[in-house]
């Protein structure tokens, strides 16, 4: 605990904690988890001490470290299923081996001020929400197509006095750009990577599963103010193009397509950290706003080439090409209660709101909130438990869509309205780098309230319970 170290002690370890928040903010979060799938997340703590002597066989960490190169694995599984609700009943299991490596160029080569950075995902099994659920707010924040790909690659260069920070390479938005700190213990992929972003742009946008080319500048002239902006390749694997196979993870399968072509995506975001003194009788948080524009060319919802409803048969078929698409969004997170002489026990919770109007977007607004508590029982400080929920709204244009295809069929299916999704979970810490999660969702209209494919009636998708557990191991 931080109130046994003496005082140096203490001021290097406040210094280190402020500045281990996901999305490599300061940390205003309390109850951010040990471990999570979320790709803003960082390496915590690792297992290896708890190996004995198989946890660094040769003993090459240390000499490595020395030497400015330090790597480390996560291990992801997850089995999760729907007893009820969906397209179908079922259980899927998957998993994610995560190597990361990284490069202290200082060390190295006598870069002052530079280092690089890759990370690689080995991804099995089975998506539950594709195979089964079929709602958009993906269950699993690991849910991928089974893959070994490079998700990241880059290179980063700190100026004026490490104020000012240079990145390219390949870059994924997700990992800090629309982060909340408290929002990475949850499950559910949009507690990462919100549905309206990852719907609405191109192959999801640079997200995971998939990067791309991108350079990102960010200024923190302090440990509270900061200023970023990314500008990235549009369209990760290709997929707003015409093409026999639409699915961008097939596009991309290795994630070295290495796309420099396309319109370019463009997002910021400025962030205030308040009360980051580590002060007892102050309550930190993080207040973010910021925004993104596609400048691709996105098919109308609604109308063709013609000015006639898609659903027409006069219709051409051919949705209007329509130029661009943006949205802009708002973070809070907040530390709501500290527990006495604790520094990192108590209470956090945050809420994200993001609106996205042109009549390209799927998703016109969306909003998430969440509460955690990281160290709520007597002997467990390093456990965290939360609940959380997610709204996802289909514009009106996408909903005019539907009704003019009952119109023109003369059918009457269910129209898209919205999506949303509640979440509790609890992550237990078994040893530093090993936790064990159970976790439990229930989905609101599945896929916005689209009718059941496999429903002969065309009734539309019931409400799903998904029931699972996580182990997570960090080397």
């Amino acid at each position: 605990m931080l109130w046994l170290l003496d005082s140096s002690a203490q001021a290097q370890q406040l210094a280190l904690t402020r500045f281990r928040g996901a999305g490599g903010d300061p940390r205003t979060s309390i109850a951010q988890p040990e471990t999570t799938s979320q790709a803003s997340g960082g390496y915590v703590s690792s297992v290896e001490p708890y190996l004995g002597p198989f946890g660094d066989p040769l003993g090459i960490r240390p000499v490595l470290k020395e030497q400015g190169i330090e790597y480390s694995l996560t291990y992801i599984a997850d089995v999760r299923g729907n007893p009820f609700g969906g397209i179908r009943q079922g259980a899927a299991v998957e998993d994610r081996l995560n190597l990361r490596l990284n490069l202290d160029l200082q060390k190295l080569v006598g870069w002052e001020g530079a280092t690089a950075h890759a990370n690689a995902y080995f991804i099995h099994g089975t998506g539950l929400s594709r195979y089964y659920v079929g709602n958009l707010l993906t269950t699993s924040a690991i849910e991928a197509l089974p893959s070994t790909r490079l998700y990241v690659l880059w290179l980063d260069q700190k100026l004026m006095d490490g104020k000012l920070a240079i990145r390219g390479g390949q870059l994924a938005a997700d990992t800090e750009f629309i982060v909340s700190q408290t929002a990475t213990l949850f499950m559910n992929s949009t507690f990462g990577w919100p549905a309206i972003t990852g719907v609405n742009l191109p192959s999801g946008g640079p997200a995971y599963p998939i990067a791309t080319p991108a350079i990102r500048a960010k200024y923190s002239p302090d440990d509270k103010f900061s200023l970023q902006v990314g500008l990235f390749d549009g369209d990760p694997a290709g997929a707003n193009r015409p093409g026999p196979d639409p699915e961008p993870q097939r596009l991309n399968r290795t994630g070295t397509n290495f796309r420099t072509n396309d319109p370019a995506f463009v997002i910021a975001e400025a962030a205030y950290a308040y009360n980051t003194d580590n002060d007892p009788k102050t309550l930190p948080g993080t207040v973010t706003l910021g925004g993104w524009q596609n400048y691709g060319r996105f098919e109308d919802l609604r109308v063709d080439t013609m000015g006639r409803s898609l659903a027409d048969p006069a219709s051409s078929g051919m949705a209007r090409r329509l130029r661009g698409n943006a949205g802009i969004y708002a973070i809070l997170d907040q530390t709501l209660y500290r527990e006495a002489e604790k520094e990192d026990e108590g209470v956090s919770a945050f809420v994200r709101a993001s609106f996205s109007p042109t009549r390209s977007s799927l998703i016109d607004y969306y909003m998430d909130a969440g509460l955690a508590y990281r160290g709520l029982f007597e002997g467990r400080d390093s456990d965290t438990v939360g609940l959380s929920v997610a709204y996802a709204h289909i514009s009106a244009d996408a909903r005019r869509a539907d009704r003019d295809a009952n119109v023109y069929s003369g059918l009457s299916m269910p129209v898209r309205k919205f999506e949303t999704v509640y979440e509790a979970t609890y992550q237990a810490l078994v040893v530093p780098g090993f936790t064990v999660q159970p976790d439990v969702q229930y989905v609101v209209r599945p896929g916005a309230g689209i009718a059941n494919p496999r429903d002969a009636n065309g009734h539309r998708v019931k409400n799903a319970a998904v029931f699972g557990a996580r182990a997570t191991v960090q080397y």
